[in-house]
């Protein structure tokens, strides 16, 4: 009788604890507040320019300016050149470093591109504006300017062990001013009109171009969604049930193509299709129209993203920056050499800066001596907003990218609305220390570290 009394705590403490709907279908909770917090935004802004056109009615909702193709369009490049630099600064931050000198390094590595384009090539080997080796030859120049100091910035830190935030706050200083010198404070330009198709505006897909990367895009994420399933199958890993996979693979289709259909909205300008009616596939302006689609700027911005991503994940130094960022002694015990790591996540974020001023100063189609300015504190926002711990060893590339299309959604809408910049900045200030706040609250109650 005893043993059989005793047998029932066993079977009780046998019993699975019950699961949420969040935890059965492993959906990150931090990542659906980020996108909720976007709709929000988005959704406040575009109801206020409603209300401010068509009052307290119908028109509300249907006369609102952010939510527009042509809104989201602009949204999209003017985040790109962010979010590019965030996924680095995630790399940063999770080894327990920060980097104040990203947006004066996107202004030498502009610079540098600038004076290539205009000057170095043209009057040193005869190269004129517009020759096709011109644009890749600058953004060869620019990239290995990027690389070399990020990686000189990494060796003073790593192996002269002076603290990142001297040293990038020093970078800080430094070169925003060197790339005054290069050009003697003009503004230089135009740039070539090659370069300036990675800007945005200039250089999209079209509509029928767009659709296809979108329905290729599409068919990669249902593979990699049910490819990762059958991995964890085979290794005896449990899984979401089959219905919640179709579910989640159904909404990053839609996600994707409900994009793409967005960027394909935007049409081309009727009096751009009269001026370029050729370049669009039309024998005439009359009847011609055009859309136009997926920017360069942003692909190059999921290139990227991915490209990190399968170094975070899926690569040996991945893992050595999550290892050092969560415990640097361990780490260095079993013999990596952290000093090394350091100048290699330098050196990723120098490239990320030049690819960042590609895209920046082609938008612009000049180069400006205030091009960056802040950006070292966006960037870092849309760091630590996405889910970057500054303690270190926990960060994503997606939160860091989330991070910085809600830090553009902010400062878009509130400029659309009319709010001044001074007012923009302290908005942003208290957003930034908001997500803080919010992100040891929740590590806090889920006992993250």
């Amino acid at each position: 009788m005893s043993d059989q009394t005793a047998d029932v705590p066993d079977a009780q403490s046998a019993t699975p604890p019950k699961r949420s709907v969040f935890q059965t279908l492993e959906l990150d909770t931090r990542l659906l507040g980020m996108i909720g917090a976007f709709f929000v935004i988005a959704a406040g802004f575009h109801l206020y320019t409603g209300f401010s056109r068509a009052g307290f009615s119908v028109g509300m909702f249907t006369e609102g300016t952010f939510l527009t193709p042509r809104n989201l369009f602009n949204l999209s490049i003017q985040t790109a050149s962010v979010a590019i630099m965030a996924t680095g600064m995630v790399f940063i931050i999770v080894m327990r470093h920060i980097d104040l000198s990203v947006g004066a390094l996107l202004c030498t590595c502009s610079a540098v591109m600038a004076m290539t384009q205009t000057s170095i090539l043209p009057d040193l080997f005869n190269l004129p504006l517009g020759h096709p080796m011109i644009p890749w030859i600058a953004i060869f120049a620019g990239l290995l300017t990027g690389v070399i100091i990020g990686s000189f910035q990494g060796w003073l830190i790593g192996y002269q062990l002076i603290p990142a935030f001297i040293v990038t706050l020093g970078g800080f200083l430094i070169w925003r001013n060197v790339g005054w010198f290069m050009t003697d404070g003009a503004t230089i330009g135009p740039l070539d009109p090659t370069f300036q198709l990675f800007g945005g505006i200039s250089g999209t897909l079209g509509e029928s171009w767009s659709w296809i990367i979108g329905g290729l895009a599409s068919v990669a994420a249902v593979f990699l969604l049910f490819n990762a399933r059958r991995t964890r199958v085979s290794h005896g890993f449990p899984v979401k049930p089959v219905g919640a996979e179709v579910v989640i693979g159904a909404i990053m289709v839609t996600a994707i193509l409900g994009f793409i259909a967005v960027l394909n909205a935007y049409e081309v300008p009727v009096r751009v299709i009269e001026r370029d009616f050729a370049d669009y596939g039309c024998a005439t302006a009359e009847n011609c129209s055009a859309s136009y689609g997926l920017p360069i700027s942003v692909i190059v911005l999921l290139v990227v993203a991915i490209i990190m991503t399968v170094i975070a994940q899926r690569t040996r130094l991945g893992r050595y920056i999550f290892a050092t960022g969560g415990n640097p002694d361990a780490t260095k015990l079993t013999g990596v050499n952290t000093r090394l790591l350091t100048v290699k996540i330098f050196a990723i974020m120098g490239v990320l800066c030049a690819i960042a001023a590609i895209v920046a100063s082609a938008r612009q189609t000049y180069h400006t001596n205030d091009i960056g300015t802040l950006d070292e504190l966006r960037v870092i926002a849309a760091a630590v907003i996405g889910g970057t711990a500054l303690a270190g060893g926990i960060g994503t590339i997606y939160g860091a990218i989330i991070g910085a299309l809600i830090m553009q959604s902010l400062q878009s809408g509130m400029a659309m609305v009319g709010v001044d910049a001074p007012y923009q900045n302290i908005v942003v200030g208290g957003v930034l220390v908001l997500a803080v706040w919010v992100d040891i609250q929740y590590r806090k109650k889920t006992g993250a570290k």
